[in-house]
């Protein structure tokens, strides 16, 4: 199974950019799609952006224009840019990785948008 570390997560005044990384333990090319998924207090994980082995990308419509998921395969880390925060992404982000039939998830990084 796909271990992933996500990190870059904090605290951002509303209108602020934050850029999430996601380490996987594998290499990217053998990774079917990696994806940023976010749980805000009190409500259910939701899909946020997607980007798949040939690097084509989707995004949730709340995110859409101002959130970029990116990779860079040599270091085997995706990335997920995040600009023109609202205090409605608050919420934990989770990094995942679907190989196979095995999906992974990271533990988690949390960010906090202010108003």
């Amino acid at each position: 199974q796909v271990q992933l570390e996500e990190s870059g997560g904090g605290l951002v005044q509303a209108g602020g950019s934050l850029r999430l990384s996601c380490r996987t333990s594998a290499p990217i090319f053998s990774i079917n799609a990696m994806g940023w998924y976010r749980q805000a207090p009190g409500k259910r994980r939701e899909w946020v952006a997607v980007i798949q082995r040939d690097a084509s990308t989707n995004y949730a419509g709340s995110v859409k224009g101002r959130f970029t998921i990116s990779r860079h395969n040599a270091e085997n880390t995706v990335y997920l840019q995040m600009n023109s925060l609202k205090p409605e992404d608050t919420a934990v982000y989770y990094c995942n990785a679907v190989s196979g039939i095995a999906t992974s998830w990271g533990k988690g990084t949390l960010v906090t948008v202010s108003s």
